[in-house]
């Protein structure tokens, strides 16, 4: 039996579909949208609106954006000779947030994993090469999380370009600041130790 009205379990619903969200936080974020007044509630629907019709790829590196080419691409205040490919767009916030890289990215949209059905076809691998075809770019960062899919992408990517003549490289992995040795796993020391430098 359903106690509320067709369309909050409609919004319910549609909440639900989100990652991360229940159906508790469904229902409380659905009684919030109801508790806004009309205009508010108005332009929070025009915001996703928005966001679906004129957000779309960069046409060179397949990061967000509203224009054809997204602002870190038209700028030219980036170093133009190396471009960290991440897996998301999520990601290139994330490194801009840091104030500390000044290339340019290059988004894949996922990563390969058989398991789900997703292939180096279904990625943005295509679009990165044909940006490796000129002389202007140097080194390749490799940015994708350290999971096995992420290794995978990683390694299958630098595969492609290494015979190009491109410096491929990887983020370095290890121990997070303030972080205690005693509660870290194998893997991580592991890494750390591999990824040693000098003082």
């Amino acid at each position: 039996m359903r106690y509320n009205a067709e369309p909050l379990e409609r919004l319910i619903e549609q909440f639900a579909k989100l990652s991360g969200v229940g159906r508790k936080g469904a229902t409380r974020l659905a009684y919030q949208i109801l508790a806004m007044d009309k205009d508010e509630a108005l332009g929070f629907a025009r915001a996703i609106e928005d966001a679906h019709t004129k957000i779309h790829r960069c046409r060179i590196c397949q990061n967000f954006t509203e224009g054809d080419v997204c602002p870190i691409c038209s700028g030219d205040a980036r170093d133009g000779s190396v471009i960290c490919v991440v897996e998301s767009p999520r990601d290139v916030t994330a490194f801009e947030r840091t104030r500390e890289y000044k290339g340019l990215y290059h988004v894949l949209h996922g990563l390969i994993s058989p398991m789900d059905g997703i292939g180096a076809e279904q990625l943005c691998i295509k679009e990165l090469l044909d940006r490796l075809g000129g002389d202007e770019v140097k080194e390749v960062i490799m940015a994708t999380n350290p999971t096995v899919e992420g290794e995978a992408t990683a390694m299958y990517l630098a595969k492609l370009i290494k015979p190009l003549g491109i410096k491929t490289t990887r983020l370095a992995y290890g121990l997070p600041v303030g972080g205690n040795l005693e509660y870290a796993d194998e893997v991580t020391l592991g890494r750390s130790l591999a990824n040693r430098g000098e003082l």
